[in-house]
């Protein structure tokens, strides 16, 4: 099974190796593509020294439409998704989420954080379909996808409601010990919490369109 991954990433350029460092020793993935959505602090550079494929769009782009530019780079039909800010992303975990993926069993698979800092495993118990890791194939990605300049940080409420709609297997996978860097922590107190504010405010859109 070759597995493309996709890591769309906005200014990481201080955290994006601890995401590529084990998906380039991982034997489950065949290719990694990063897109850069526009960063002005070397995120693109970074990446570049890791030997994998990187988009780098002109301007920001929002989520969606930076996975959806790696998809259409994507040689493998089964992708996979990781944000580019993750905390402890190991090569077993990687493997353990590519293995639940059985093409002819389940849709998507995905992964949620579990034990690794509070915050992050409580709003991932509380909605884990919101969690940008997860696997499909490209067919389901394109029957997903829709105005995809717009949705942003809606994505992953528009995949998972979709999948709800149309009744696709799902499984989860625990990523345990995994978290991510949160944006007042990124980007400072002001401007996480207005980043924090747009990405809810993103959800709740595509929470409330119709599908």
């Amino acid at each position: 099974m070759n597995v493309s991954v996709v890591v769309p990433a906005y200014n990481e350029a201080c955290r994006i190796g601890a995401v590529l460092r084990p998906l380039v020793s991982c034997s489950h993935v065949d290719e990694v593509i990063v897109v850069d959505d526009g960063s002005d602090d070397g995120t693109a550079e970074v990446a570049s020294r890791f030997g994998v494929q990187v988009i780098s769009l002109p301007e920001n782009r929002g989520k969606a439409a930076a996975l959806d530019e790696g998809v259409a780079r994507a040689r493998n039909d089964i992708l996979l998704f990781l944000d580019a800010d993750l905390v402890g992303l190991k090569e077993e975990h990687i493997e353990r989420f590519i293995s639940a993926y059985r093409p002819r069993e389940v849709d998507m698979v995905v992964g949620v954080f579990a034990n690794g800092r509070m915050n992050t495993d409580i709003a991932q118990k509380i909605n884990p379909f919101a969690s940008g890791q997860r696997i499909l194939s490209k067919t389901l990605w394109e029957r997903a996808k829709e105005n995809v300049e717009e949705m942003d940080y809606g994505i992953e409420i528009a995949l998972s409601k979709l999948a709800a709609k149309e009744g696709w297997r799902k499984e989860r996978v625990k990523l345990d010990g995994v978290t991510h860097i949160l944006k007042e922590e990124k980007r400072g107190f002001t401007r996480g919490v207005r980043d924090r504010l747009k990405m809810y405010g993103d959800m709740i859109r595509w929470l409330v369109k119709k599908v």
